[in-house]
């Protein structure tokens, strides 16, 4: 009897560790959903691409690694978006990789000069 309990201790040990392993997953992924930011685009947008070749392959340290800007032609449900360049060439991208070009503004700064002194 002493030996039969002691066999199915392990068994039991295996199932607290599942079910507290499913606890923290859960709340994890809860944690991590919470933070998401949805990206909602619509034709005519204007946005960057990211370019996974740089980060894998590393054409340089400063190289940026998105490119565009490129216009949004179509959003489908799927998050698949047809995306447009200067050129015209059209193609289709999964939304995961797009974040939205600000334009830079042309505003004139004034500029501050520094003097050395002697």
């Amino acid at each position: 009897m002493h030996r039969k309990q002691q066999l199915s201790e392990p068994e039991e040990w295996r199932n607290k560790a599942y079910h507290s392993a499913k606890i923290y997953k859960e709340k994890a992924k809860k944690w991590h959903d919470k933070r998401i930011k949805q990206k909602e685009f619509k034709p005519g947008d204007k946005v960057l691409l990211f370019n996974s070749r740089v980060k894998l392959f590393g054409h340089g340290k400063l190289q940026s690694k998105w490119e565009g800007p490129y216009t949004i032609v179509n959003v489908a449900s799927h998050e698949a978006i047809t995306l447009q360049d200067d050129e015209g060439k059209t193609f289709k991208v999964n939304g995961h990789r797009l974040k939205i070009f600000l334009e830079p503004d042309n505003k004139e700064y004034d500029v501050i000069n520094f003097i050395e002194e002697t």
